[in-house]
């Protein structure tokens, strides 16, 4: 059975590809160094029009209109503007009432697009630009720690790692936040107060790395101006301890928090990227993987949510549960020694 895989790696070699949704302009050329927060390429997503009535603010009829038009096809106009006129004894005439582009004249009428504000692509990590996808985005090389979360409220931001939890399943709670913590990014611990992320974002801080929110929380996370990563997922689940350690030993140095959302399609997920300069060959995180006893993995449901362990064994054929579910099983250890028997399908390889 395949795989899934979450990369918690204290040093890889990091590769991303950040496309536009549509075709735009690059803005970064190939060898250039971007950091996270850089935009690398744009594009007009929301194109609007405006039908300028010319025949009925000059007053002539539609088919005597044109040779008052001052203006051709293609032409860029700023807001006032005259675009056909003056004409008449009191000069009339018909100005632009926006900034935008002359796109069609006809029929005693003139049509504008808009200009409006560009999508902005950010590089998400900051590194070298390796390639160059021609109208359409880069690809970004870099080496460092990686962390890889389920959930982000779509921001990214980079800045100091500050470790605000005592231990993995440490609370965050307001009175961990100051504004001593302002331009910081936090590592915290379970969040299921409010107040806590009102503070972070009044603070306020660059951005939240937490193992978990509770459900009543995801609104308030996604309103907020700054990045948060998700490691775990919703609840009150601790982080888990390879996490922890790999995030919280890096304490002090520039990470940056990638907040997207999981696209499984693409393989796009929130993680967390801490640059690292690197001797000799740095390993490439695989992708994909088949489940094999000596692997680390987390379970994903309870009773044991969020808990990481070593696969220790496949079960021959199908297992059948408390639940009255047959599945494909394995034997975990557990990190207190415990072994017990979980689904497949509630396993991920961490690598």
């Amino acid at each position: 059975m395949l795989a899934p895989i979450t990369h918690i790696l204290p040093l890889t070699h990091i590769r991303r590809t950040r496309l536009l949704p549509i075709p735009g302009k690059l803005v970064v050329r190939a060898g250039q160094k971007v950091a996270a927060t850089d935009v690398v390429a744009e594009a007009r997503l929301d194109v609007q029009h405006l039908v300028l009535d010319v025949s009925r603010g000059l007053g002539y009829p539609p088919e005597q209109v044109e040779q008052y038009v001052n203006r051709k096809v293609g032409d860029e106009v700023s807001q006032g503007d005259v675009i056909a006129g003056p004409v008449g004894i009191i000069p009339r005439m018909v100005r632009s009432p926006k900034d935008g582009r002359i796109v069609a004249i006809g029929g005693g009428q003139v049509l504008m697009e808009l200009d409006s504000a560009p999508f902005e692509l950010r590089a998400g990590i900051s590194g070298l630009v390796v390639d160059l996808i021609p109208d359409r985005g880069v690809v970004i090389e870099t080496t460092g720690v990686l962390v890889q979360g389920v959930w982000g409220n779509q921001k990214t931001d980079k800045g100091v790692l500050t470790v605000v939890a005592n231990g993995p399943n440490d609370p965050l709670t307001p009175g961990k936040l100051d504004v001593s913590m302002r331009g910081v990014v936090a590592l915290g611990g379970p969040c299921s107060k409010a107040e806590a992320l009102h503070l972070a974002g009044e603070i306020p801080v660059r951005g939240l790395i937490l193992p978990s929110i509770t459900g009543d929380l995801i609104p308030l996370a996604n309103q907020l101006p700054i990045p948060i990563v998700i490691l775990e997922g919703f609840g009150n689940l601790p982080m888990d301890r390879q996490s922890y350690q790999v995030l919280s030993t890096n304490e002090k140095r520039e990470v940056v928090v990638n907040a997207c959302l999981w696209n499984r399609m693409s393989g796009e997920r929130p993680e967390i990227i801490i640059p690292l300069p690197a001797v000799g060959q740095v390993p490439v995180p695989r992708e994909a993987d088949i489940f094999a006893p000596g692997q680390t993995v987390r379970i994903l449901r309870a009773p044991y949510a969020a808990a990481t362990g070593t696969l220790v064994a496949l079960r021959p054929g199908q297992v059948t549960f408390p639940s009255g579910l047959r599945a494909q099983a394995a034997t975990v250890r557990l990190e207190n020694g415990e072994q017990v028997a979980v689904p497949l399908a509630n396993l991920e390889v961490i690598q």
